[in-house]
């Protein structure tokens, strides 16, 4: 029986009668749902954006997103470091060149620009970005042109494949950086900056350029555009959100909101595909792990395999500490690898023979562990030893000799204005300091030799460390001095230099005590 209009509880029957939480179960009317949405906006609006001093906001963004002499110093300052950095591999630096980056101002103005239909303030931000985005990349490729490293670090890899990730970490960080904006905490920007990370991505592509490595140059391109477009657009919705009103039609509005959403889309699609590719990367990884491991048995330790992705057919590399040897592992592991991948693969195992005690394994890779970090860390050594020997020579990298077996850098240096012998030599002995175990020869250029006085008791100190620097000159530069002076000066300055007398040619001439040392044409034998 159907209730009627009158009177609808009496006319339902017992078996008919709704439960108690019938008015629970009943269906939001499509008006209630509009009246809920109407009173959120109207608190969006009385509660939210009447408080905000939009002219305020506006005038204190623009502002901060103009080109000008400070914008650009800054600039040069945070390209500098972030490439060092880079170069050298360090996280802390790479920070340090975040936090410096203006890039995150006229990007944010852009976003602004857009929402309130700002014409010019859009065009100078747009030149801001230009202007500072290119200066930062070729500021970057000079120095990397002129660095003796150019070598691609894991700092620098990591900023050369941009994914889907990377947009999403893009949109939430411009989303913070938006409303820091304009609830005045820009204090938050700090953060922002870091997360973002708008200035590596610039110097890598200055890496790129100046290696001519097209991958690098793109990827991190790449990267830069998509968290450029992303915050831009980003803070441009946030400014329409909180008020910012523009001169445009309301079915301009739709269209520069549909504008938005494309570009977004546009950018999602690729960087699906590259984390897509990551991920698959990861899983490949992960079987490889599990199939060189099944191939020993459970007291070997395998270090992490490396594999080629790139190559065809696929190759896999690693080391295995093992009391027991497989002479088949390495076809055995191809053979399951091609049936889990779906490729051409081709393994090399090295397979390093360890007692059968608990734990040998692990001893042993940890002990070839800590000598491959040492002998990485004597790398880097001698890297910067051998740049800062050019540096102090005024000689490029090249002309650097290094001598690995005996532990010698050695380097011609060229004429420097005001810098004597012992000058030259106290660069060379502080450099060498830096990095015992070496032995650096910093050649002279042929300045005029220091006078060398002999007093009634002999030579005092100053006058012996002037003979000790003779010594030194006549060593490095393999040119003979002669020496003229009094045959008993003579006679205690040849006693002084020792071994190093045969360097020297004499003459005596005179009662005085001085001791005159000119640079010879003969080569000293």
């Amino acid at each position: 029986m159907a209730p009627t209009k009158e009177n609808p509880a009496d006319d339902w029957s017992d078996d008919e009668k709704p439960g108690p939480d019938y008015a629970k179960r009943r269906p939001i009317s499509r008006l209630t749902i509009l009246r809920a949405i109407a009173e959120m906006r109207l608190w969006w609006n009385e509660g939210v954006i009447a408080d905000l001093d939009h002219v305020a906001t506006i005038e204190r963004v623009r502002g901060e997103s103009l080109l000008t002499s400070r914008y650009i110093f800054m600039i040069a300052m945070s390209a500098g470091i972030a490439i060092l950095g880079l170069l050298l591999s360090s996280p802390a630096v790479v920070i340090g060149a975040m936090l410096l980056s203006p890039l995150m101002s006229p990007i944010i103005g852009t976003g602004f620009s857009l929402a309130t239909g700002d014409a010019d303030w859009l065009r100078r931000c747009g030149k801001a970005l230009i202007a500072g985005s290119l200066f930062a990349i070729l500021f970057c490729a000079v120095i990397v042109f002129l660095s003796p490293l150019q070598t691609v670090t894991e700092e620098i890899a990591a900023r050369t494949r941009p994914n889907l990730f990377d947009l999403l970490v893009a949109l939430f960080s411009a989303l913070a950086g938006s409303y820091a904006v304009i609830r005045g905490r820009e204090g938050t920007i700090v953060g922002v900056a870091i997360a973002t990370a708008l200035m590596p991505p610039i110097a890598v592509v200055g890496f790129g350029l100046a290696t001519f490595n097209w991958p690098v140059f793109a990827g991190a391109l790449g990267l830069f555009v998509t968290n450029l477009v992303t915050i831009g657009l980003t803070a441009a919705v946030m400014a329409r959100l909180y008020g910012f009103q523009s001169d445009l039609s309301h079915r301009q509005s739709r269209l520069q909101s549909l504008g938005i959403a494309m570009v977004f889309v546009v950018l999602a699609i690729p960087l699906a595909f590259s984390l897509r590719t990551i991920a698959w990367e990861a899983n490949g990884q992960r079987i490889v792990n599990q199939e060189v491991a099944s191939a020993f048995t459970d007291r070997a330790r395998v270090e992490q395999p490396i594999v080629n992705w790139d190559s065809e057919p696929l190759t896999v590399s690693a080391s295995v500490f093992t009391p027991d040897f497989n002479s088949n592992a390495d076809t055995e592991v191809a053979k399951r690898l091609e049936e889990r991948l779906g490729r051409s693969v081709v393994v090399n195992i090295d397979q390093f023979q360890v007692g059968t005690d608990p734990g040998a394994a692990e001893q042993a890779a940890l002990a070839q562990a800590r000598a491959r970090e040492a002998a990485e860390a004597s790398e880097r050594q001698i890297a910067v030893l051998a740049q800062s020997l050019a540096l102090i020579a005024g000689v490029e990298r090249k002309d650097v000799l290094l001598d690995r077996e005996n532990q010698r850098a050695q380097a011609i240096a060229q004429p420097l204005e005001g810098l004597d012998l012992s000058g030259y030599r106290e660069l060379e002995r502080r450099l060498e300091q830096t990095t015992p175990g070496w032995t650096v020869e910093l050649r002279p250029p042929l300045v005029p030799p220091p006078t060398v006085n002999v007093g009634e008791d002999g030579l005092d100190t100053n006058n012996a460390g002037r003979v000790a620097l003779l010594g030194w000159a006549a060593r490095r530069t393999g040119v003979r001095i002669a020496l003229t002076g009094s045959q008993n000066a003579l006679t205690a300055v040849t006693q002084a230099l020792g071994d190093s007398a045969r360097y020297f040619d004499t003459q005596v001439s005179g009662e005085g005590n001085s001791v005159t040392a000119v640079w010879s044409t003969a080569p000293a034998s």
